[in-house]
């Protein structure tokens, strides 16, 4: 079985590597992270078809458990399963990159280039239409949590990451609208 933090084999190398931290634990999360980790880094490509028996022996995982993950995976666009063709990684185009477990999976790795070029456009975006509603909308409480998270960046020599990450959240839930605080939710995992 796949234990917390146990490595594993890559798909396709000799190269070790390790299973990422999934939101679930156990046999059903690590095997999650695991097949990701190899869509991700293309150790499984776009269109491959997946070899379920090889997959789950290798793994040391029930066929239950491996159709489980791939079920995840499936609703985060990543595979997908049809008749007379089997389970497949679908294209890109199809991965659902605003889930916060595939930001945080495609961040784990190598640096990606074109994805911090795309999280760099959208906060560009956003954040400024952000900022003004905070400006319109935000609360006695909001201001104050707002100027400590601004004195906690100011202050910030070893975790300065954090404190801009803290100071987003409260401009963000200073606009007092749920889909703005999920977005930043998902741009701070990215």
């Amino acid at each position: 079985m796949i234990g917390l933090n146990r490595e594993i084999l890559g798909a396709t190398t000799n190269e070790r590597t390790t299973v990422a931290d999934y939101q679930l634990r156990g046999v059903h999360g690590q095997t999650v992270a695991a097949l990701a980790s190899r869509i991700l880094s293309g150790d499984l490509p776009e269109g491959a078809t997946l070899d379920l028996m090889a997959l789950r022996e290798e793994l040391d995982v029930s066929l239950t458990a491996l159709r489980e993950a791939l079920k995840v995976l499936s609703a985060k666009g990543l595979v997908d399963a049809r008749q007379k063709r089997g389970t497949f990684v679908r294209p890109k185009a199809f991965w659902n990159m605003f889930d916060v477990d595939v930001m945080r999976w495609r961040s784990a790795g190598p640096p990606d280039m074109d994805l911090l070029e795309n999280l760099t456009e959208v906060r560009s975006v956003i954040e400024p239409a952000a900022a003004r509603m905070a400006a319109e909308r935000a609360t006695d409480e909001d201001l104050a949590d707002m100027t400590a998270a601004l004195e906690r960046m100011a202050d910030a020599s070893d975790d300065a990451v954090e404190a801009d990450l803290e100071f987003h959240r409260a401009l963000f839930g200073a606009t007092h609208n749920q889909l703005l605080m999920e977005m930043q939710r998902v741009l701070a995992n990215g």
